[in-house]
């Protein structure tokens, strides 16, 4: 459904404006707009998928009513993912147990393990396996995973996954332990998108941006493990597209690109799901294909299980609310996305 009621202040009203200013203007000041202080946290290492160490950090307060598992996009680590920790902040203030890990190749995972990213297609189990071990750990179910940008990729992939759990009974977890997911501003169709940033004056930069970010992954997987990472491969890296050409198909057992971009996008498995899984997307975001959009409608629409929240504002995990919209929904703070984020989990929960 379209949803007009997320409403930014009046300079943040077009998407790549919001998605520069929040990148670049509240990654420096997000404290100051945060009331929740920094909860405390100890170091994790979880095992997901195939064995791959997962390196986490567990928040657990005592009587939590259910366990928040999420990561971050396409770049960066839990270390400078500062929108991560206004989530986790925000959510041990409303008594859930927070888990935020980095993902494959990313943060300390990524000195664990060589093992490349695979964009959600064995990154779904590793929220699976982190949930079962979080169990044992004494962090409740309901189980909520969440994520943005390709984070929110990865979160959908999560769904997806936690419907094959009565066939892992070894991992201690039932169906009813899995509450759902949250995805703010998901990558849904990797092929489209990056194909829409190549031809667009804007998308190149934002696409050469995290280019940037992502060849300094590879450097840094290089350094952790030269043994198993092609120097020269890093070396002809120049774009998102090359980076999976050059370090990730291979290893996933892809002939192209193409092929691996339309197996890990998410838009084709969302009729199937059948875990409850809450989307916020805009309609202005900047890193995606337009065209995407009424897809994502029809997709949607026929699967009860879906609650899709649909923006004409926004940009890439920007959603930054103005005075007017804090006071209509009754928020302390700017950080509209989260703020719907618990409110549904809240809800679902109940």
């Amino acid at each position: 459904m379209m949803n007009d009621v997320f409403n930014p202040p009046w300079g943040l009203r077009n998407g790549l404006v919001m998605t520069l200013y929040t990148a670049f203007k509240m990654s420096q000041v997000w404290e100051r707009y945060t009331p929740e202080p920094e909860p405390e946290s100890f170091p994790q290492i979880f095992l997901g998928g195939d064995g791959v160490p997962i390196f986490g950090e567990v928040s657990c307060p005592e009587n939590a009513k259910g366990t928040i598992i999420g990561t971050y996009g396409i770049t960066g680590d839990l270390q400078n993912q500062w929108f991560l920790k206004i989530l986790r902040r925000k959510a041990i203030a409303q008594n859930y147990a927070v888990i935020l890990f980095d993902w494959r190749a990313h943060g300390k995972t990524a000195e664990l393990s060589a093992t490349l990213t695979s964009d959600g297609l064995y990154e779904g189990d590793d929220f699976i396996r982190i949930a079962a071990k979080a169990k044992a750990l004494g962090c409740p179910p309901p189980f909520w995973f969440t994520g943005y940008s390709l984070g929110g990729q990865l979160t959908l992939w999560a769904v997806k996954a936690s419907e094959a759990i009565a066939q892992q009974p070894d991992l201690g977890l039932t169906e009813a332990d899995i509450g759902g997911g949250a995805a703010i501003c998901p990558s849904l169709d990797s092929l489209r998108s990056l194909t829409y940033l190549g031809g667009d004056r804007f998308g190149r930069y934002l696409d050469q941006a995290i280019t940037r970010e992502l060849k300094k992954l590879g450097w840094q997987l290089y350094q952790y493990h030269p043994q198993d990472i092609d120097p020269a491969a890093i070396d002809r890296v120049h774009s998102i597209w090359t980076f999976d050409q050059e370090m990730v198909i291979e290893r996933l057992g892809f002939e192209s690109v193409e092929a691996y971009y339309k197996a890990s996008s998410p838009l084709y498995q969302l009729p199937s799901l059948t875990k409850p899984t809450f989307i916020l997307y805009a309609v202005d975001d900047p890193m995606f294909d337009p065209t995407i959009v009424p897809d994502l409608q029809v997709a949607c629409a026929p699967n009860p299980a879906i609650d899709l929240v649909l923006t004409a504002h926004g940009g890439h995990v920007g959603y930054i609310s103005s005075k007017a919209c804090q006071q209509q929904y009754d928020d302390r703070d700017p950080w509209w996305a989260w703020n719907r984020v618990l409110d549904w989990f809240n809800q679902q929960g109940a």
